[in-house]
């Protein structure tokens, strides 16, 4: 078992977002930290096509749900997207493969040189990422956009309170999530078991992989809490990166305080890989709301 890894849960869609996170990992990663990639299986042709495979190791989906006994390949495959790769994010550490791991998006990418050490300590207790967001909350309501930091308050709480933990809201996100499997371990044997439940029947849309493991990391203590800022510039809105880029800030400048930048594929359409699923009419009318929200950034 490897003390530390990367780890990108991935997918067909995602692959030109993959390939540039995979070069910036080759160009930046100097403790040559192994990198592992999981997709499903039906896509393991196209992940030799588009991504190679010389600078990572491929896993397969269906190999890490299957790693949980109490996991249920057919609730897999009809669960949302969005909601499995959690789950998949969340049990990679049942392969046995690693002690921790920082997982990954594929809108990510590094922007300078990184270390083991700038994730874990020398005892390998990795650092988490602990905050309360106050600076999204507060450009999201300058911007007035103040849903973003009621419906994040709002998600906080109700993960908080599963918990039965009193106090402020706490947030383990944006990605990249630096994760112990001794955490995820103390969640399935301290909560999950004793209620019959596997981590399946747990996250969801309203209960976040993000939000969860911080939440049992302070439950049941299973590491050290060593809090950290996030670790990458997440660009969650087009309208935020367009003000903050309108104010200076590129990834030069970034690599000072931040190991990489995210640009959230929600906005990000340019990156998408294969066919284009929406019609015409569609992408013309969100290309010009994506044009109204970079002019407001000047009001």
């Amino acid at each position: 078992m490897k003390d530390f890894v990367l780890y990108c849960k991935s997918y067909s869609r995602d692959f030109l977002r993959l390939k540039r996170l995979i070069d910036s990992v080759k160009r930046h990663n100097v403790d040559q930290i192994p990198f592992y990639i999981s997709t499903p299986a039906s896509e393991k042709t196209l992940v030799d096509e588009v991504l190679g495979i010389s600078d990572f190791q491929w896993v397969a989906d269906e190999e890490i749900v299957a790693a949980n006994p109490r996991s249920n390949l057919v609730k897999y495959l009809e669960m949302p997207g969005a909601i499995s790769q959690q789950i998949v994010k969340a049990e990679f550490w049942r392969l046995g493969l690693t002690e921790n791991y920082l997982c990954l998006d594929s809108d990510s990418k590094f922007i300078c040189d990184f270390k083991k050490s700038d994730f874990v300590s020398n005892e390998n207790v990795p650092y988490t990422v602990l905050h309360q967001n106050k600076e999204l909350f507060q450009i999201a309501a300058n911007r007035g956009h103040q849903n973003v930091g009621h419906d994040l308050r709002v998600e906080a709480e109700r993960v908080r309170d599963l918990f039965k933990r009193v106090g402020p809201n706490f947030y383990c996100a944006p990605a990249p999530f630096n994760w112990s499997a001794k955490v995820w371990q103390s969640l399935d044997q301290r909560y999950l078991q004793l209620q019959g439940k596997s981590i399946w029947d747990l996250i969801s849309h309203d209960y976040p992989e993000s939000l969860i493991y911080g939440e049992a990391l302070m439950k049941y203590h299973a590491i050290p809490l060593i809090a950290i800022e996030p670790l990458f510039r997440t660009y969650h809105y087009d309208w935020q990166y367009f003000l903050m880029k309108r104010l200076g800030e590129n990834e030069k400048k970034l690599a000072k305080n931040y190991l990489g930048v995210i640009y959230q594929s929600a906005w990000d359409l340019d990156n998408h890989f294969g066919a284009k699923n929406k019609s015409l009419p569609s992408r013309v009318l969100r290309r010009i709301k994506r044009i109204g929200r970079y002019l407001q950034s000047y009001f």
